[in-house]
């Protein structure tokens, strides 16, 4: 069986779908891996060390037409979908909620799409979990980026010119993606502070030294995957009208708030903004999907009231070394689940949960139950 990975082309793309060590997990399997040449550049991988964990470095005409498994980590571009061949399994993340003519090219081309963002939220299927292991590291990337730009020292700090006060940082959202950006304020020393709609998160925010805002906004929960639920037009009002006060006196404030397969809320408005203190930093985590802030826009920066809005994408690509390692493990996890090692093969197993989850297209239709019944 060859496994094919095609180098990344969308613009700015730093990550990479697998890694050398990743490549000689899969060759010990008996699996052949054929990577484009030039894949590792952007994380200092060259074609040597590539060769060397037993892949073969060819051009991307050769990985399309004969792998049996591609891997990547964005969706693909339309053109190169009829290149693929018949029966291929393909897997990336998709978009596919959002992506209805991609699905469709999947379709008519016979190939079996698997979406990386649908793997099951299940312990089994924990190591595979892709968003949760870039979510992880956008958290940290958001408290980072917000730190340089802050005109400010985060810490608390006693000095014989007086005591400065640590910064105050509020995060919005305490998912995968708000837990890390909380731990990471406070190893920088920052007084934190969090709200989520979902109680049940509590707890973590405060073990992590962080004091919980509690809102009442009447029901709000979380889906049976974990994902906060949407909340009325009513109840996300009372939200932002009980996170306004904090916003105004926070230095930085982190918006991580995303509904999975929906456009993002908008949580902080430009009156919100109005409020806070100039020279204070929003980082707008959900600027990809609509975004939670007033203003914000995707890869740009902008002041608004002398608040600076943050709305950079692809946080996990600044820390692309790392954020393709976890990406990496969590393909090959799923690989190595579902491999046959008399065969040498992976297998798609159609049966199991956890294939079902995430498999949207297969043997020529849309097969995903919850794609087939979105707006339903």
């Amino acid at each position: 069986m060859i496994i094919g990975v095609p180098k990344e082309t969308h613009p700015g793309e730093k990550r990479v779908a697998l890694i050398p060590s990743s490549v000689e997990r899969l060759v010990k399997k008996g699996a052949a891996v054929s990577v484009e040449s030039g894949l590792g550049t952007s994380i200092h991988a060259s074609d040597e060390a590539y060769k060397k964990a037993g892949a073969q470095v060819t051009d991307r005409a050769a990985i399309l037409s004969s792998s049996d498994i591609v891997l990547r980590l964005r969706k693909p571009p339309l053109e190169e979908i009829s290149r693929l061949k018949k029966g291929v399994v393909h897997i990336s993340f998709l978009d596919p909620f959002n992506e209805p003519q991609l699905l469709e090219v999947f379709v008519k081309a016979g190939v079996s799409s698997i979406s990386m963002e649908m793997i099951p939220r299940t312990t089994i299927a924990q190591k595979m979990d892709a968003l949760s292991s870039q979510a992880n590291l956008a958290g940290y990337v958001s408290v980072i980026l917000a730190a340089e730009r802050l005109s400010k020292i985060i810490p608390m700090m006693t000095t014989p010119a007086g005591t400065i006060a640590p910064a105050r940082v509020f995060i919005i959202g305490a998912g995968v993606a708000g837990l890390q950006a909380i731990a990471t304020a406070r190893r920088l020393g920052a007084r934190v502070e969090a709200f989520d709609t979902r109680p049940v998160v509590e707890e973590q925010v405060q073990s992590l030294g962080a004091k919980f805002v509690k809102i009442d906004l009447g029901e709000t929960g979380q889906t049976k995957d974990g994902y906060a639920r949407a909340l009325t037009p009513e109840q996300l009002q009372k939200q932002r009208e009980g996170m306004a006060k904090i916003c105004s006196t926070a230095d930085i404030v982190i918006t991580t708030a995303q509904l999975f397969g929906r456009k993002a809320p908008l949580i902080v408005t430009k009156d919100m903004i109005a409020r806070m203190q100039p020279g204070s930093i929003i980082v707008d985590m959900a600027v990809e999907s609509g975004g939670n802030v007033e203003g914000s826009r995707l890869d740009e920066e902008v002041e608004i009231n002398g608040v600076r809005v943050i709305g950079l994408g692809n946080l996990p690509g600044h820390v692309a070394v790392h954020a393709s390692q976890m990406y990496s493990s969590n393909l090959v996890s799923l690989i190595e689940s579902f491999w046959n090692a008399e065969q040498k093969a992976f297998v798609l197993d159609t049966a199991s949960d956890l294939i079902k989850g995430c498999l949207i297209t297969h043997n020529g239709a849309i097969v995903n139950e919850q794609i087939k019944n979105k707006g339903k």
